[in-house]
């Protein structure tokens, strides 16, 4: 899921931007690397704040946090390989 900013032209004309600024990640309460995990874009030249960005960062974070964790497979990985947990048994 990948969203995309608001960038207001100087004709007054909205357009999609590139990615949000740091100052509106700042303001949601994300910062850049949770920003990046989550799928959201992130544009450094921007040094412009828009409230109407901020708040749709806002709403999809609380669609984020509503929404059920996905339960995962987890792995377990042990010191010894199956070779050496075979002759371990058969002793």
């Amino acid at each position: 899921m990948k969203l995309q900013p608001s960038v207001i032209r100087k004709k007054g004309e909205a357009r999609k931007g590139k990615g949000f600024s740091r100052s509106e990640l700042r303001e949601a309460g994300l910062d850049s690397k949770l920003a990046l995990k989550l799928g959201i874009l992130i544009d450094l030249r921007r040094k412009t704040k828009h409230e109407e960005n901020v708040k749709g960062l806002k709403q999809n974070l609380l669609g984020l946090s509503s929404q059920k964790p996905k339960s995962r497979k987890v792995k377990i990985k042990s010191g010894k390989s199956d070779a050496a947990r075979t002759l371990t048994n058969d002793l």
